[in-house]
């Protein structure tokens, strides 16, 4: 099938839709519900069901939106969101006519193993915007990209298409209210309002409210029949002209719209037709039935992959700003470090000419994980997220796919362990951002088990796309941070609470003082020694030093390591440090999944032979001063260097 190029409209400028647009559309949605069902059936996969009920507003949005098939990364096109990701069969079909790609390589090889039409939408299709199925989250990726367009001073509109059984979802709430404070005017909600999900109907599943929460966080409501395409048309050129609220349209509709049999049957949410019902729903919708040509295509031609690249990430402009160095005898916490940094970064690039935007998120932490002074001096670039981290998390990374410098700061417990989810999915869309959190580990101290996150970094390390830094000191820390600000990609940074003396060298100067450059996946060699090797990682590091200042003393010839770079080990180093025939890890973390088993995991696979020990957090620590729960926990340099002896006299 050729690539059709027809427009019903452009841009909701008309008033209304003519009478011959209505009769294309109606014929067009007839012909997509029979393409609907010959995609899932030759599949023998996928959810007709809800994609038949929100097939008009499909077809009516890109068909009217500001969207070029031939040109899908136009910096001014309309950003449409499909949130119930599952409907991936009425938005292929719906872009496959538009002329994105060839429809009939979509119908044909649906699901297919390798295919680049996978079960639910992903962001690498052509005119797909933001990879969903993950139900809840694609409101909050509206709002990062609405958000985008007032950063940047673009006038595109963003559009979220939602099914109405997600709208039970917390996130979905946060979302809303989101939205209304920071006045996204130009954000559309369209939910299908079919009034049934996947195990029956949404008042026997979850009963809801959805128009009355809507209207309760300030949004305006709009209610249509969903499968009148005048009153789709109608009802977002409203939407885009309004310049007072965010608007939700509720889409009323019927699952399984088109076919007798199917209409308003749950079953049909996830439950593709056999080939004997596909053939007598085609005859009832009165299109062809070629099924048999698509099966032949699926047996016969390879599975079609991505044929355009996308820009990685629009151009990024971005000073670094003036390095802060920590001299000897300071003592600073690394969140401070931090916050200072970013404080720095944002005075340097807020009067520059042509900058690129820089935005910081808050979760009501803003004084605890140092982003106070950024809110100051910088204060158009900042956004307070509320206790709705969720929402936050997936904000933060959707508008870092456009071209704005995002850092989303937050305690351990709640930006990672809280919403792995979401990261995991900004992740899969290849986001940009940065990610600091503080009170890691059980130097959070006091405060307790609840809240000393001692897995943040085998959590995260379960993220293909996510590089790990874990900065020893403030110095460190604040080359790493303008060192994250500058290059592309996401990153998350680590840090604890406490206030950690400066790193020295042997000979008493800064160790990451002004002549230190961070090199991601350089570990750094702060002590020479040839009995053992202690590698540490953040808030340790000091006290390996200290060890090692005893063991010298002792007698003992200990090299001690820093790795900050979780997720891009230095091989030469920790291959020197294997020759020591002793390999000590020291951290405040899991013992189980931190930077032990990390280290452990290269030694294996790279065959290298030593005596080899972990040592971290073995199980939830209680409430209490640092200093003590590091003691309990037989992490104190003192424990550190009787386990540095016992291994040098069990291997000698």
């Amino acid at each position: 099938m050729e690539k059709e190029k027809r427009r019903i409209c452009w841009g909701f400028e008309e008033e209304s839709l003519d009478k011959e647009k209505i009769e294309e559309l109606k014929k067009l949605s007839k012909t997509a519900r029979g393409d609907i069902l010959k995609m899932t059936t030759v599949a023998a996969s996928g959810h007709p069901g809800g994609s038949m009920s929100s097939i008009d507003i499909y077809l009516t949005l890109w068909f009217c939106a500001r969207v070029w098939p031939d040109n899908p990364h136009h910096p001014d096109r309309d950003r449409i969101v499909v949130s119930h990701g599952h409907t991936s069969p009425g938005v292929y079909v719906t872009l496959g006519h538009l002329g994105f790609f060839n429809l009939d390589d979509a119908i044909a090889n649906f699901r297919r193993t390798g295919s680049m039409f996978e079960g639910h939408i992903e962001r690498d299709i052509p005119g797909v915007e933001w990879s969903t199925g993950n139900l809840g989250q694609g409101l909050s990726a509206g709002c990062g990209f609405a958000l985008a367009a007032k950063l940047m001073e673009k006038d595109f509109h963003t559009f979220v298409v939602m099914s109405d059984g997600e709208q039970s979802k917390g996130q979905v709430g946060e979302a809303r209210r989101f939205a209304k404070k920071y006045n996204l005017t130009n954000l559309t909600v369209i939910i299908d309002y079919n009034l049934l999900q996947l195990s029956g109907p949404l008042k026997e599943i979850m009963p809801q409210n959805i128009k009355e929460n809507y209207l309760a966080d300030g949004w305006k409501v709009i209610e249509i029949d969903g499968h009148n395409h005048q009153e789709i048309y109608r009802a977002l050129r409203e939407a885009v002209r309004n310049k007072d609220f965010p608007v939700a349209i509720l889409a009323h509709t019927i699952m399984g719209k088109g076919v007798s049999f199917m209409e308003d049957k749950f079953q049909y949410h996830g439950k593709p037709l056999s080939v004997e019902e596909c053939k007598r729903a085609l005859k009832e919708l009165g299109v062809d039935e070629n099924l048999e040509k698509y099966f032949n295509l699926r047996k016969t031609t390879k599975p079609p992959q991505i044929e355009f690249k996308e820009k990685t990430l629009p151009e990024i402009d971005i000073s670094p700003g003036k390095y802060i160095v920590y001299e000897k005898g300071e003592k600073v916490a690394n969140r401070s470090a931090f916050g200072k940094a970013l404080q720095s970064i944002g005075e340097a690039n807020k009067t520059k000419k042509g900058k690129t935007p820089i935005a910081v998120f808050d979760c009501d932490l803003l004084g605890s994980v140092k982003t106070d002074e950024f809110a100051k001096s910088c204060a158009e670039w900042f956004f307070e997220g509320g206790i709705q981290e969720h929402n936050t998390a997936a904000v933060a990374g959707a508008l870092s796919t456009q071209g704005v410098i995002v850092f989303f700061s937050d305690f351990g417990v709640f930006g990672v362990d809280e919403t792995y989810n979401q990261h995991r999915l900004n992740d899969l869309n290849r986001t940009n951002l940065k990610l600091v959190c503080t009170h890691n580990g059980i130097d959070v101290g006091q405060d307790g088990k609840t809240h000393q996150c001692i897995d943040y970094g085998g959590v995260i390390n379960n993220l293909f796309g996510f590089e790990i830094i874990i900065p020893a000191d403030a110095n460190q820390t604040d080359k790493v941070i303008r060192y994250i600000a500058t290059h592309p990609g996401n990153f998350f940074v680590g840090v604890g609470r406490s206030k950690l003396p400066v790193i020295l060298s042997e000979d008493g100067l800064p160790f990451f003082g002004e002549n230190y450059q961070f090199t991601y996946g350089k570990a750094d060699i702060i002590r020479e020694g040839n009995q053992a090797t202690i590698i540490s990682t953040g808030t340790l590091l000091h006290k390996a030093i200290q060890a090692w200042q005893v063991l010298k003393e002792k007698g003992y010839s200990v090299k001690v390591v820093n790795i900050s770079c979780w997720s891009k080990l230095d091989a030469e180093v920790l291959r020197e440090a294997s020759k020591t025939g002793i390999v000590i890890t020291y951290e405040d973390h899991n013992v189980k999944t931190g930077l032990g088993s990390i280290v452990a995991n290269f030694l294996a696979e790279n065959s290298l032979s030593c005596y080899f020990k972990k040592l971290g957090i073995k199980r939830y620590a209680g409430s209490g001063p640092a200093e003590e729960l590091f003691k309990m926990e037989r992490l104190d340099t003192d424990s550190l260097v009787n386990t540095v002896i016992e291994a040098i006299k069990k291997v000698t």
